[in-house]
Formats: C-alpha cells, sequence, structure tokens
C-alpha cells in the first residue's frame, strides 16, 4: 500500500490544525488495523503527511479514551502511554527511525540498523539519537502534559511533528530533492500500560512487534 506525500506549499502551523488551511485539503490514512492482543478499545486514528525541501510534517487525530500520558521527558518509554509513532525508512540499503511520541508530547527516538533482538531484549545495532538531535524535531499536542489519572471519557486529541531532513541526514547521509522518491514507512497508535491497552498500525503486522520493516508501506513523495 502506498500512501502519496503532498508537497507543502506552505509550513504547518503546528497548532493542531487537522482542518485548518493547510492540513484541510490533505488526505488522511487510517491507522486501523488492531492487533488481536488489543482490549475492545479501538480508537479512530488517521494522519497526514506533507514535505518540502527542509523538513517532513505530520499530523495525527485520535479520537480516543482512557487517554494516559505520564512519560515526559526525552528518550522515556513513551509507548507505554497513549502514543503515537511513525517509523520511517528513507534508504533500504540502510537502517530506519522510530519516531515515537506520547499524547503529551514526549520524544523516543532511534536509528535501528538491526532490529533483531539479543538475549537482553535490545536491537542487535542501533543509535539512540542525542537529545541535540530530539530538539530538532518540533512537536505540537493538544494534550496537557501530564495526563494523570486517565482521561476515562471520550476525547479527541492531536499531535504535530516537524522533522528537520538534515537531522535523518545525519545518519543516512544525503537524501536530495524528495520528490519523485518512495520510502518506505508504518504508523502506529498504542496504549500499553493504559487501562485499555491497545495496537494499531497503518500496515498490518503478522506479530505485536512496531519493528517489523519488512511489513512497512510506502511514501510517495509527489512532484
Amino acid at each position: 500500500m502506498a500512501y502519496q506525500v503532498r508537497r507543502a506549499t506552505e509550513r504547518p502551523e503546528l497548532q493542531g490544525l487537522w482542518d485548518g488551511p493547510v492540513w484541510g485539503p490533505v488526505k488522511p490514512l487510517d491507522i486501523s488495523i488492531f492487533r488481536p492482543e488489543s482490549s475492545d478499545h479501538h480508537p479512530i486514528v488517521q494522519a497526514k503527511l506533507l514535505y518540502d525541501e527542509q523538513a517532513i510534517y505530520g499530523i495525527y487525530n485520535v479520537v480516543d479514551k482512557y487517554v494516559r500520558a505520564v512519560h515526559t521527558t526525552y528518550q522515556s518509554q513513551v509507548c507505554r502511554d497513549s502514543c503515537v509513532e511513525f517509523f520511517v525508512h528513507p534508504k533500504q540499503e540502510l537502517g530506519y527511525f522510530n519516531f515515537e511520541f506520547s499524547g503529551c508530547g514526549a520524544l523516543l527516538v532511534y536509528y535501528v540498523s538491526d532490529c533483531t533482538k539479543r538475549a537482553d531484549g535490545d536491537f542487535v545495532e542501533r543509535v539512540q539519537l542525542t537529545e541535540e538531535d530530539g530538539n530538532l524535531v518540533s512537536i505540537y499536542t493538544s494534550l496537557p502534559c501530564p495526563v494523570e489519572p486517565e482521561i476515562q471519557e471520550d476525547t479527541t486529541w492531536q499531535l504535530e511533528f516537524s522533522i528537520p531532513i538534515a537531522m535523518l541526514e545525519r545518519h543516512v547521509g544525503e537524501l536530495g530533492d524528495q520528490a519523485g522518491q518512495t520510502w518506505r514507512a508504518n504508523l502506529y497508535k498504542c496504549g500499553d500500560e493504559t487501562s485499555h491497552p491497545h495496537w494499531a498500525s497503518w500496515m498490518p503486522l503478522t506479530q505485536t512487534n512496531f519493528h517489523m520493516p519488512q511489513h512497512f508501506g510506502e511514501l510517495v513523495f509527489e512532484r
């Protein structure tokens, strides 16, 4: 499956404006394939992507419930919160990046060259991106920080991000003009330590493991 990433004619506002002047015309993708290990809570999750010569932009809209976000620091275990994730693989012969965003805006990001698990549970080859790298990623969330106790009632929230191309190039080398390129990616929603845990993806997975680049879909960058 492929998603067409449109070139941005103006930069997104980073204000969570899902239906605003920049994001409104952009076609969403659905993060709607839930693993059977999930609880009966299946939030409605969509995302939109844009790009320009400087950055990749994304926004999530989450119609949710049982929202919890207590991991508030860089490289903390945000997947345990109400969390949205963007895994992107710019060059097939090299590694991929996992950008994981807690609902309250905290970020975890690795560059993974070999996602085979070692005996201790870590990956065979991965680099934890520095705080300097992390500070280059701009993040907006409509949720407060932290979210505790859990919000039990129906809640719609947005998370928006901007990832500089130059930051990716620090790890994979020059990417050139993205126009006409095809990258691979998957997008996710999870909530491991909420009262109703769930694991959803854009592209289907054969197990409850988001680190499966063989199952990524295609991002086709508009010329």
